[in-house]
């Protein structure tokens, strides 16, 4: 019993040595990862407004409703949700690392506790067998 508690522990910390190097590379690509889409979702933004900048210049009349500038503030719009989305990804990637971090572990602990659960059902089934018996040896020496 103690044999096989030992050994499921050993491979936890195997495993969990293994993938823990993995997982740090993984968080701080993804880390990078993170700060290029802001840096590009910036440069588009950016890109954005002198764009805008450029149409709206030229203008000295009052002021009008274009289909540029509703396309503008569309773009602007699906800017904010494609940040939204990489942090999004981001809070993703985070879980999926705890999950990979903690599935070996609860594996091995659902391990264990089964294994106690057998031992358990085991003693109570010794103990009926062991009643049972006492039981048919009264009856018999009636």
């Amino acid at each position: 019993m103690k044999v096989k508690l030992l050994n499921v522990l050993t491979v936890c910390v195997i495993t969990l040595a293994v993938l823990s190097p993995a997982l740090l590379v993984f968080s701080m690509v993804w880390g990078k990862h993170i700060e290029l889409a802001k840096a590009q979702n910036l440069a588009c933004e950016v890109n954005n407004n002198i764009k805008a900048n450029e149409i709206l210049a030229p203008q000295t009349g009052g002021i009008t409703s274009s289909p540029i500038q509703d396309s503008n503030q569309i773009s602007v719009t699906n800017l904010k949700t494609q940040q939204l989305t990489a942090s999004e990804q981001y809070q993703l990637a985070t879980f999926l690392e705890w999950i990979f971090l903690f599935t070996p572990i609860c594996m091995g602990l659902g391990i264990i506790v089964y294994d106690r659960y057998l031992v358990y059902r085991n003693a109570v089934f010794k103990e009926q067998v062991e009643m049972l018996e006492r039981l048919w040896q009264q009856s018999i020496e009636q």
